[in-house]
């Protein structure tokens, strides 16, 4: 898994130690930002179901749907994202009693 800490904002708010990354079992880009005081939750998680943001243009567009922005990651860092991805497109989906689980708890 890739874990890059880049600057989300929300609403003149920016939490400077949010993450974004490449998450291979689960074939998606997500992203961490804003959590709250205690440290056990996060305001926003994106990229927890699997192949949910294929491309870092669509997990992009859903932070700003929900309200956050990323400031355009450094070129390097979008180059890892990109190819942290292209390592892992091909991966086989999970298998196995914990994967059918989840599976399980997304479609509810």
């Amino acid at each position: 898994m890739s874990r890059y800490t880049i600057t989300v904002t929300s609403e003149g708010r920016s939490d400077p130690d949010a993450v974004i990354g490449f998450d291979p079992p689960l074939r998606t880009f997500f992203l961490q930002a804003f959590p709250d005081q205690a440290g056990d939750d996060l305001a926003l998680w994106l990229g927890t179901r699997d192949r949910e943001f294929e491309t870092l243009d669509a997990l992009h567009a859903a932070a700003r749907a929900k309200g956050y922005d990323f400031i355009p990651l450094p070129k390097d860092a979008a180059t890892q994202l990109a190819d942290d991805r292209a390592k892992e497109v091909d991966r086989p989906p999970h298998d196995g009693p914990l994967a059918a689980f989840l599976r399980h708890l997304q479609s509810e």
